[in-house]
């Protein structure tokens, strides 16, 4: 029985506050005539608030206010759209920002919360693989310069050339002046196929992912003549100077422009000089070499050296 006398005191006390609170018209203006006052929420770049007005229209609202909007700017409403109790206004404020990209710099605006959506809201269009400074996901700010690097990947064959190689061969019966082309070479060709990274439309990396040869190189064959005519062969001692840095030699018994064999009696090692010079002078001297043309046939530090002259007829 106590429990059912509570129960019917509760209900009662309910059934007061219901009636105060919907009798007392300071709580809650329920006045929906454009012309009343009323309570309106703001949202004002991200700032939540709420104010009472009596403005009829949003309009008058943002005159009353002091809210100067340019063209740029966002509202949620138009400007003749008349308040009543409770609406709702929102407000962005675009952001001046200068965007470099493909070697331009653009003057544009930006009412996004990130760079990316910024640069996409100035038409300009995004790769995959771009990137942009500040990063796409920072906050635009007023003023701020937002630089776009372009990054292409592609993948390229490009054809290249593959050298051939040179084989000499001797024939004795050719003169050793002589020299001939047996065989022509032909470069080869390769196709290789590449991944080109590109950072602002120049080249910064290329890697080889496949080649192909296509055409074989033809190696190129050259036959020196090696037969040499001699004449008389001379014994003595030959010394080296420095003179012409080249294969010559100065002597005092074969004419100048003419051609010797010049052999190292203690190693058998040979080397074909032109006469260019006269000398030596000296008892048992009878070549002078450079001394290019002697260090073919003796250590430098050997100064003089036992040797063989023949002169070359053809």
């Amino acid at each position: 029985m106590n429990f059912r006398y509570a129960l019917y005191f509760l209900i009662l006390i309910i059934a007061f506050f219901v009636y105060k609170f919907f009798s007392n018209s300071n709580h809650i203006n329920l006045n929906l005539s454009p012309n009343s006052s009323k309570l309106i929420n703001i949202n004002n770049d991200g700032l939540k608030f709420d104010l009472l007005t009596s403005a009829a229209t949003v309009e008058d609202f943002l005159k009353e206010n002091k809210i100067n909007l340019n063209e740029h700017d966002y509202i949620s409403l138009e400007k003749n759209s008349p308040l009543f109790y409770g609406t709702n206004i929102a407000i962005k404020k675009a952001r001046k920002i200068k965007i470099e990209v493909d070697g331009k710099i653009i003057d544009g605006y930006a009412l996004s919360y990130n760079i990316r959506e910024a640069i996409l809201e100035n038409n300009i269009t995004l790769g995959r693989l771009d990137k942009a400074f500040p990063d796409f996901n920072a906050l635009p700010t007023d003023n701020l310069k937002i630089a776009i690097t372009r990054i292409n990947v592609e993948e390229k064959i490009i054809p290249e050339d593959i050298d051939f190689k040179i084989i000499s061969k001797n024939d004795s019966k050719l003169g050793w002046r002589e020299k001939k082309v047996e065989q022509t070479g032909e470069k080869g060709i390769r196709e290789v196929n590449y991944r080109i990274t590109y950072k602002n439309g120049k080249e910064i990396s290329r890697v080889a992912l496949s080649k192909n040869i296509t055409k074989e190189p033809v190696n190129e064959i050259n036959i020196q003549g090696t037969y040499m005519k001699l004449g008389k062969a001379d014994k003595g001692q030959g010394t080296w100077y420095v003179f012409k840095d080249g294969l010559f030699a100065a002597s005092t018994t074969l004419p100048r422009d003419s051609y010797a064999k010049v052999t190292n009696v203690a190693n058998g090692k040979s080397v074909v000089v032109q006469i260019n010079d006269y000398g030596p002078q000296g008892k048992g001297r009878i070549i002078d070499l450079d001394k290019v043309a002697f260090a073919k046939i003796a250590s430098i530090g050997a100064g003089v050296i036992g040797v063989k002259v023949e002169a070359i007829l053809n």
